[in-house]
């Protein structure tokens, strides 16, 4: 049978201005554009412990986990330091929702973009017992 073997891409419908959209991502988030106006994110240029992975999952119809956001969807994005990257959007003036949270799978907080869509800011961490109380 034959079967998925991890996210191919994700794709966002801009509300507005899809190129300063894009911009945002790039200049808040540190996204490197290519010249299609996209991004590709390697898993080689993740150094992470867990060596790269994506988590895929379902909420309840009745979940509040993308709030204030009222998109059907959340991205988490990898990040190879959340103190740095919560600095950063701090100095630029975007709001964190949510977070710093620590967790056994690593660090986690929340923004949003300006078309309104949630993000989840993850600096992952093996799952194990080195990790509880992290």
């Amino acid at each position: 049978m034959a079967k998925i073997t991890g996210i191919g891409g994700v794709f966002l419908k801009s509300k507005g201005d899809s190129a300063a959209l894009a911009a945002w991502y790039q200049t808040h988030l540190g996204m490197q554009l290519e010249d299609f106006g996209g991004a590709i994110l390697k898993w080689p240029d993740d150094k992470a412990e867990d060596r790269g992975l994506t988590v895929w999952h379902l909420a309840d119809k009745d979940s509040q986990w993308f709030s204030p956001s009222d998109s059907s969807f959340m991205i988490n994005y990898r990040v190879d330091n959340l103190d740095e990257m919560l600095a950063q959007l701090d100095a630029a003036g975007v709001a964190v929702i949510g977070g710093p949270e620590s967790h056994e799978n690593g660090k986690f907080a929340w923004v949003m973009d300006p078309d309104g869509n949630k993000i989840e800011l993850w600096e992952p961490m093996l799952w194990d017992d080195k990790n509880k109380g992290a």
